[in-house]
């Protein structure tokens, strides 16, 4: 970090803290050359995610949708409000932590399918049935016989 005031590159840190909404950190800092202080502000830099919809056009990620997908998958089953913010939140961090700036809406419904077939398989196969977009009988019963296995 430069000094404003004489450009040198070297300072120390008198005071850090918090900003109000805890979104960045405010920083005192002295110039080891000239002595004056001035303030930096540190925070996380937020790159939009953005999700490639089947017909190719690109959205911002919205950890929403999955959220209310998940919530019509589990209706009248006994998976909890946490459960399901859980699997969100993983999801989220999962898609975070790998620096994906795009992704397909098909990986994120497989991200979901594969949480929910670990807490609830009724729930799994509802996701499942509307994600996949079950033509007929005869696939609903393959992924059944598949979850069995």
């Amino acid at each position: 970090m430069r000094c404003p005031y004489c450009s040198y590159e070297e300072s120390k840190v008198v005071d850090s803290r918090a900003t109000d909404d805890y979104t960045a950190i405010r920083r005192r800092r002295e110039c080891l050359r000239c002595s004056k202080r001035y303030t930096t502000y540190e925070k996380v830099e937020d790159i939009p995610i953005l999700v490639i919809k089947k017909d190719s056009i690109r959205e911002t990620f919205n950890k929403d949708k999955i959220m209310s997908g998940i919530v019509k998958a589990c209706q009248k089953r006994p998976v909890s409000r946490s459960q399901m913010q859980n699997i969100v939140d993983d999801i989220e961090k999962n898609i975070s932590n790998k620096m994906i700036v795009e992704i397909k809406s098909e990986d994120i419904g497989e991200m979901v399918m594969e949480r929910l077939k670990n807490v609830d398989e009724v729930s799994y196969v509802r996701f499942a049935s509307v994600y996949r977009q079950f033509k007929d009988i005869n696939t609903f019963m393959e992924e059944i016989k598949n979850l069995m296995k």
